[in-house]
């Protein structure tokens, strides 16, 4: 970090101010990057035509039996591609960034938005006229009546409806109590990549044909049932093979027309991997790059996982073959950091595309998460770090690219010069990488039923998640529910200001008539438990719909339970699998700072009236700055105060206590989830003003974060109101997005190093989730936001992920620049 008289400066933040980048060592990736980076995405409609013609032909089969035979018509028809100067090979779709579609979750209105894609404000797509036309004919009327989407829509009862959609056809949120399920195919997920390493798909396919050799041929359950779904484990192997020898013959053609000696000596030694991987095992580095990439690749083909499906702990399934050959002098550090970054810039080519407004809202800054794991522990519980955890470390650092999305597990054990690698990674000022706290996450999954070795093992997926390969097997997104809106159904009688006369709420009654703190408490709860209940309904019909709409034959031929039980992934329940299920809070700073506020001012202090507040809220504070100076300054979420945090466990804990009720019910742990994405803004243009002096339609806070500009005490206090905001005593929760900005001064030279350790320590300590950091200047942002053309490779921490700060919309970018900057630790 350099340092001038009032601005000390990140390294990201000084290459950009420089016009510089560290080219050396790394021409073949910005040969690659220099082609694509900061490109308008295009559609690729390939996967959707593909898809929907064998869908077609094989109505009335079992949904996984169908699904393999589309994805082999798929692997056998779909342009393959090689990316020139690349060392891998495999793409879902064309040239430069690009996203494919999902007919079979959402083709039911894509009349109605698809030629509006080029045009809209948020990650906008082009396409060209030819495929909006395959599109429109081909694509979209055969799914017009058969989408998960309609279907979830016409069975939704009306009182759910209420606080789901804003209109007829279920395209708009009204951001109460959000269903995430109808843009997306699965939740982010995470395969037993190391299976196809050391088996190969020949070894897993053989497997499914000796289990169906194995069935009662005069059963008619097992013929009915288990017999297509083998069928099909059979028939998704084949077409991952296809696919990946398509990819061999290319790469010989290419070869055969390169002129230059070096390329067509890659060519060919590419052809050769293609050819023996993913059939075969992998026997060194290369072919293990090659194999992992695949899989990402056909997983993308296959469904719509939310946050695309997470790499797993590559630096332990990866490391034996990059020991072996390090060993054995086949490859150096240089080029094994080079292979992975041929991963990493393909990895970003391929786009989310959110075809539905309410999905792209939840994502912006074309977000997704490839996350890549590393450190923790090995299924022993011995520390797991090892040589390749450092060279990820060092392939992110000086690296102007989002992807990979990389997330250290962090114990109380892990090596010194491990955080403080992490550390010089998180100063370098593009937000990465994340932390995840195992001594959180271990004992939370032992406690619900994982088994120790597996909950030791466990991988980061999406956003700040945890799945554990082979044993977790629910896969239906999850419901967002708005708290916020619970606030303001209380101030205005069950109504809200944005949707006028409709009753959305229960009526508590006139807020102006509450004469204690205890009655405006209950009032509250009620209001809150009320959103619970429709979240809760909504969700199980979700769990019964999808299985009738959505198969994953490729992820459950990789999945132990799956294969043993011939059960496929989608599948509403599968004999000793663990559900984990989540229902996502979204605004609880802002809640529980208005709680405050109210509590204080109005009943203890009474300093301000109830109808005081209530006119300064309809008002938006206009005319009434005093008033919104005193809510503003009332005890805030965030400062180590056990006046506010004290409101704010006891939210969590009634929260949690309804989620253990009807997850006992249900069979699934459905626990309380702090992680908006980027939904805290949009969620938030439905809220009025509210009583901690936020203003109407602004973003709500984050996560688990404080409220923009409420943490005056430094991120240790955060860290504190976070502890003590958690109900350790019981198990329904999941979890916790922390947001911390730090000024680039405050965290400069060897001493700044040691404090981010020391806040990497702490946070370990008091067994919390997860941590992000922000290391970048207000004034930097400011500039990006009036100048982007000069900054436009500034990549900011958002949410579980981080983006192109001029990617996202001035509201995501105005809620950035507004978190609080903590100068000094």
């Amino acid at each position: 970090m350099s340092c001038c008289e009032n601005l000390c400066l990140s390294p990201q933040e000084e290459r950009i101010l420089e016009k510089s980048t560290n080219r050396k060592g790394r021409e073949r990736i910005y040969k690659i990057l220099d082609r694509i980076l900061f490109q308008i995405p295009i559609i690729d409609v390939e996967r959707a035509r593909y898809f929907t013609e064998s869908m077609k032909q094989t109505e009335g089969q079992l949904l996984t039996l169908r699904w393999a035979k589309a994805l082999k018509h798929i692997a056998e028809k779909m342009t393959v591609y090689i990316t020139p100067d690349q060392l891998i090979a495999g793409r879902a779709g064309q040239f430069g960034r690009y996203g494919i579609l999902y007919p079979e979750i959402d083709g039911d209105f894509y009349a109605v938005v698809m030629k509006d894609l080029p045009n809209r404000e948020k990650s906008p797509f082009k396409i060209s006229d030819t495929d909006i036309n395959i599109i429109l004919d081909e694509i979209a009327p055969y799914w017009e009546g058969k989408t998960y989407h309609e279907h979830l829509n016409n069975a939704m009862p009306e009182d759910l409806r209420g606080v789901t959609y804003d209109d007829d056809q279920g395209l708009k949120s009204k951001f109460v109590v959000s269903e995430t399920s109808s843009y997306r195919s699965a939740l982010q997920w995470v395969h037993d990549y190391e299976k196809v390493l050391s088996r190969g798909m020949l070894n897993i396919q053989a497997e499914a044909r000796a289990k169906m050799a194995q069935l009662d041929q005069d059963s008619p359950v097992q013929g009915w049932d288990k017999k297509p779904f083998y069928e099909a484990m059979i028939i998704v192997c084949d077409a991952f093979m296809i696919w990946s020898k398509r990819h061999a013959d290319l790469a010989r053609t290419l070869a055969a027309q390169e002129s230059d000696p070096k390329r067509k000596k890659e060519l060919l030694e590419m052809a050769d991997i293609c050819e023996k991987v993913p059939a075969h095992p992998a026997t060194n580095f290369r072919e293990a790059i090659q194999s992992q990439w695949f899989v990402q690749m056909f997983s993308r083909i296959e469904q719509k996982s939310s946050a695309i499906i997470s790499n797993g702990r590559m630096d332990q399934y990866l490391f034996p073959y990059f020991k072996k050959d390090i060993e054995e002098g086949r490859i150096t550090n240089k080029e094994a950091k080079e292979l992975l970054e041929c991963m990493w810039v393909e990895m970003a080519q391929f786009i989310d595309l959110y075809i539905n407004p309410t999905g792209n809202e939840f994502n912006e800054g074309y977000a997704h998460w490839e996350a890549v794991t590393i450190g923790g522990q090995t299924p022993e519980g011995e520390d797991a770090t090892n040589d390749l955890s450092y060279l990820f470390l060092e392939s992110k650092r000086e690296f102007p690219l989002n992807y990979p999305d990389l997330a250290t597990r962090i114990h109380s054990r892990s090596p010194e010069r491990f955080l403080k690698e992490i550390a010089l990674t998180v100063k370098d000022g593009s937000g990465f990488p994340k932390l995840i706290n195992d001594e959180e996450v271990v004992p939370l999954y032992a406690i619900k039923g994982a088994p120790m070795e597996a909950a030791l093992d466990y991988s980061v997926s999406g956003c700040t998640e945890a799945r554990l390969p082979n044993h977790e097997t629910y896969t239906s997104g999850c419901v967002y529910i708005n708290f916020a809106t619970a606030l303001e159904m209380l101030m205005y009688n069950g109504h809200m200001l944005k949707y006028g006369d409709q009753v959305i709420g229960v009526e508590t009654g006139d807020v102006t008539k509450f004469d204690s703190w205890e009655s405006f408490y209950d009032a509250y709860k009620a209001q809150h438990m009320n959103l619970l209940k429709k979240a809760f309904k909504q969700q199980y019909i979700v769990d019964c719909l999808r299985p009738e709409h959505f198969a994953s034959p490729f992820a459950s031929v990789m999945h132990d339970l799956c294969m043993d039980k011939a059960k496929d992934l989608q599948s509403q329940k599968i004999e000793g699998g663990l559900d984990f299920s989540y229902f996502e809070f979204l605004g609880y700073g802002t809640v529980v700072d208005s709680l405050s506020a109210i509590k204080k001012l109005v009943f203890e202090e009474k300093k301000l009236t109830m109808k005081e507040v209530v006119s300064a809220l309809r008002n938006n504070f206009e005319g009434y700055e005093p008033v919104r100076e005193m809510l503003r300054n009332a005890p805030c979420y965030g400062n180590n105060d056990p006046y506010v945090d004290s409101i704010a466990k006891d939210i969590d804990h009634i929260t949690q206590v309804y989620a253990k009720k009807y997850s006992d019910e249900r069979g699934v742990n459905c626990d309380v989830r702090y992680v908006p994405i980027t939904s805290h803004v949009p969620f938030g243009k439905v809220v009025s003003a509210t009583p901690n002096g936020r203003r109407a339609w602004t973003a709500l806070s984050d996560g688990s974060s404080a409220s923009h500009g409420a943490d005056k005490n430094g991120p240790t206090a955060v860290l504190l109101s976070n502890y003590h905001t958690k109900n350790y005593g019981l198990k329904n929760r999941a979890s916790r997005l922390l947001n911390i900005k730090l000024s680039p001064k405050s965290v400069s030279g060897h001493d700044g190093t040691e404090k981010i350790v020391n806040i990497i320590r702490t946070w370990c300590d008091l067994k919390l989730w997860h941590l992000q950091f922000n290391i970048v200047n207000r004034q930097t942002l400011v500039a990006a936001q009036a100048e982007p053309d000069n900054y436009r490779s500034l990549l900011v921490r958002i949410a579980g992920y981080s983006a192109y700060f001029c990617d996202l919309s001035k509201d995501l970018q105005n809620d950035i620049i507004d978190r609080t900057e903590h100068a000094s630790i």
